[in-house]
């Protein structure tokens, strides 16, 4: 694939990075806005690269957590030859476009939207399509995955449980007087559609607006979805990762025989290596100067050129 690929593009700015990889900006939709880092030696394969729950955008960050985490990722991978492309989350767009109506918003739009995703790359001469999903963003491409031929599957710091069990184990650990509250809410929601008598320390998760939300995204299985995938699939995870446990990659690693599971000593949920306490792990949140893990990205590129 040549550059004049490019034409076919709703290209906004374009420049070039130390002759490694030519930056365009990307609309895909109206919901979908990202950026595409061509990499010069790249002809025909691309990442692209899904974040993770809430209004993330394209660079990994939120209004309370500037990290820059996917930002890092992508521009290291396009340095060693592999060209991705990210993109802002429907939520994100909706929010800066004053267009949010919570109630309307569906787990399954993500997965729309990494489909229309795919297509549109595949339209303009990407053969070779690698998805990479962090944290929620690895359901949105194992389900993407179900419905497209890809080459590859990244799931980093994926859940490999439902929501609902995901929730219930953070909830053991952080506030264990709200489990049981929250295990009868979420019954509710299954069975009744709605929850009504759930605790004030949990209206962020089933304020009313946001239940149906909560409920299209508690009817996946990571763990089962995954076992559907036939591609080549890594699984990473971090050993200083505050939200997802090495439980969750046992279970999505004991899904798929096809997958290949590894554990970076030091890394956490944003991608960054820790060498201190809690404390630095917390502030690395904010802290968008730091470098994405520099095994992850050797990782990463192995895989997909193996």
């Amino acid at each position: 694939m040549k550059f004049f690929i490019l034409s076919f593009f709703l290209v906004v700015i374009c420049k070039t990075h130390a002759q490694e990889y030519t930056e365009s900006e990307i609309r895909v939709n109206s919901f979908i806005n990202g950026t595409l880092l061509h990499a010069k030696s790249s002809k025909d394969t691309l990442a692209i690269i899904i974040g993770g729950s809430g209004p993330t955008d394209r660079n990994g960050n939120q209004r309370t957590a500037q990290n820059n985490s996917l930002k890092k990722l992508a521009e290291e991978l396009s340095k060693k030859g592999i060209s991705t492309y990210r993109y802002d989350k429907r939520i994100f767009t909706l929010i800066q476009e004053n267009a949010l109506i919570e109630e309307k918003i569906s787990f399954d739009d993500f997965v729309t939207d990494a489909v229309s995703v795919i297509d549109y790359f595949k339209k303009a001469g990407f053969i070779n399509i690698v998805l990479i999903g962090h944290s929620q963003g690895a359901l949105i491409a194992t389900l993407a995955a179900e419905q497209r031929d890809i080459s590859h599957l990244i799931g980093l710091a994926g859940a490999g449980q439902s929501i609902d069990k995901l929730i219930l184990d953070q909830l053991e650990v952080q506030a264990p007087g709200l489990v049981e509250n929250a295990k009868q809410a979420f019954t509710d929601l299954r069975e009744k559609n709605k929850s009504e008598k759930f605790s004030v320390g949990l209206i962020s998760i089933f304020r009313p607006s946001v239940q149906p939300f909560m409920k299209s995204w508690m009817k996946y299985d990571p763990a089962e979805e995954l076992s559907k995938i036939n591609a080549p699939i890594l699984l990473v995870n971090g050993t200083k990762d505050l939200q997802v446990t090495a439980k969750e990659g046992e279970l999505l690693k004991n899904s798929n025989s096809n997958a290949k599971a590894v554990d970076i000593d030091g890394m956490n949920h944003v991608l960054k290596i820790i060498e201190g306490d809690e404390l630095e792990n917390s502030k690395s949140y904010n802290e968008p100067y730091r470098p994405a893990a520099e095994e992850l990205i050797n990782l990463i590129v192995d895989f997909v050129r193996s």
